[in-house]
């Protein structure tokens, strides 16, 4: 379907599964990384369209990928929706002043998922 590609940064092989199920019934490409310094590192060399990004992350949290991709000129226009199970509102706060353009919650509906990237994309 689309030839742009998402970078999903997920820790959690249940959530992984789950969003890279969703991404695979759309056609989306799509590549994976486990931590944050993965994160970084396949956003530098791979420059995808848009981050799925989780915050509770080993090595790096999300909101120090987000301010990373962000502050960066290489990587500063790819677009991110933090996709994370943290939902207090100073978390989203917190995740759009590090620079994210969305903040979804888990868990997460298929439908706000793929609506979510379709705007973004």
């Amino acid at each position: 379907m689309s030839q742009k590609t998402i970078l999903v940064v997920e820790d959690s092989p249940t959530e992984l599964l789950a969003v890279t199920n969703v991404l695979e019934d759309r056609g989306y490409r799509f590549t994976v990384a486990t931590d944050g310094e993965e994160a970084l590192q396949k956003a530098n060399e791979q420059k995808p369209d848009l981050v799925l990004l989780d915050i509770l992350l080993p090595k790096k949290n999300g909101f120090q990928v987000c301010r990373t991709l962000k502050n960066s000129p290489e990587t500063s226009r790819i677009k991110i929706i933090v996709l994370s199970a943290k939902n207090q509102e100073s978390d989203r706060y917190w995740g759009l002043k590090q620079g994210a353009d969305l903040y979804l919650t888990k868990p997460f509906r298929k439908e706000e998922l793929l609506k979510a990237i379709s705007q973004m994309l």
